[in-house]
């Protein structure tokens, strides 16, 4: 069976953010393998094509009427320009299916043309948009009574996820980065749901990489990723407030990222560092120094960056929502637990450090059976599945 020819169309590409690695990653897979594959994405440059082979990019720039959604993300209601540069592209590659990473100009764009063209679409799930769009309404929310405040979020995420869960159900075939939400996905829309997980460099995240003394008695807390309303890092300051008065005092937060909530977040931690976005070899070294991840969000499909932390030898901490929880192991890579239950695992930690040793080993053996290889050839099962007998 010959490898089907894919069209690739995620909604981020260059961004920071989970949808946007998981692309890059899905790209250097199918160079690795000489796969056909054509991947249409938003970006500054002018459109252009690139040609390796059988791999092709296909780049469109944004107007100046994109919509800013958070800092590095937009949605640009003037993409429809590009129709005809991506429908030229289409015929000329001649691909066996449109795959889709959500509702953005590119998902629609994607969804369309398979209709259009009578091309089978896939549709992978990464953000909880349902989700996201429900924590948003907290400009308006915290001005009403509890009991009100609930009623409009509930409101908003059901009628958020009816809606975004109708866009999936044109795909064919739905990929998702965790059990319960392939289970979610193939209920509501009807169709198959198979596993899309994250894989992670094991050598570019890697205990190797720590400059700071292993026995350093300050411990290093460490986040990862937007520092905005739906990842919940208000808790931090919680955290950092509860942890004194438990009487630990020798720690300090390590925060890397951007996002609308870090001036609140500079205002209310005492004992933090911000160290902005960073990339690669300062990525690294920023994980491998950290002693504890510390991740607040209930929001997260999937979680990369505590898969990345795990590889860099550090333990998690994770809540009982979302994807991460799928990630770690309670007890041995780290602690799965309540927003009430951040502090005290801490201090656990804290006063313990031999554990704390025994949680580094764990970790760091975990994430090295994990690989970006491994997660796409399954993807790539899924689509041998969906087109069976046509290649």
């Amino acid at each position: 069976m010959r490898a089907p020819r894919v069209a690739y169309l995620p909604d981020s590409y260059h961004e920071v953010n989970g949808v946007a690695h998981t692309s890059r990653n899905f790209v250097a897979y199918a160079e690795r393998h000489a796969l056909p594959f054509l991947c249409i994405r938003a970006g500054q440059r002018q459109p252009q094509f690139e040609h390796l082979t059988e791999i092709r990019t296909l780049e469109l720039a944004r107007s100046r009427a994109a919509i800013r959604i958070e800092k590095d993300l937009q949605f640009d209601p003037l993409f429809f320009r590009h129709a005809p540069a991506i429908r030229r592209e289409l015929l000329r590659f001649r691909p066996d299916l449109i795959h889709i990473t959500g509702p953005s100009e590119l998902g629609i764009f994607g969804a369309y043309f398979a209709w259009k063209q009578g091309i089978p679409l896939a549709a992978s799930w990464h953000t909880n948009v349902h989700e996201y769009a429900a924590r948003r309404m907290n400009w308006l929310t915290r001005r009403l009574s509890a009991r009100f405040a609930a009623q409009i979020e509930q409101g908003v995420e059901h009628g958020s996820l009816w809606a975004t869960t109708r866009f999936y159900a044109l795909a064919r075939v739905l990929f998702a980065p965790n059990d319960e939400l392939c289970t979610m996905l193939a209920k509501a829309t009807g169709k198959p749901c198979h596993l899309m997980q994250r894989g992670v460099d094991t050598e570019q995240f890697s205990p190797a990489h720590r400059t700071r003394p292993l026995d350093d008695p300050t411990l290093v807390l460490g986040y990862v990723g937007r520092l905005s309303i739906e990842k919940n890092v208000a808790l931090l300051a919680r955290i950092e407030h509860e942890l004194l008065q438990m009487g630990i005092t020798s720690f300090r937060f390590l925060i890397v990222g951007h996002g609308s909530e870090e001036s609140n977040l500079r205002t209310t931690l005492r004992q933090a560092d911000f160290a902005g976005v960073l990339r690669g070899a300062e990525l690294a070294a920023a994980y491998a120094n950290m002693d504890l991840f510390v991740f607040p969000s209930y929001t997260d499909t999937f979680g990369n960056v505590v898969l990345e932390a795990l590889s860099s030898g550090v333990p998690a901490i994770v809540t009982t929502g979302g994807g991460p929880k799928y990630i770690v192991r309670d007890q041995a890579t780290g602690f799965v637990t309540t927003e009430e239950g951040f502090a005290p695992a801490i201090a656990a930690l804290a006063r313990d450090r031999a554990r704390l040793t025994q949680m580094r080993t764990a970790a760091r053996e975990y994430a090295l059976t994990c690989s970006w290889d491994a997660v796409f050839s399954r993807v790539y099962d899924g689509y041998r599945e969906m087109l069976s007998p046509a290649l």
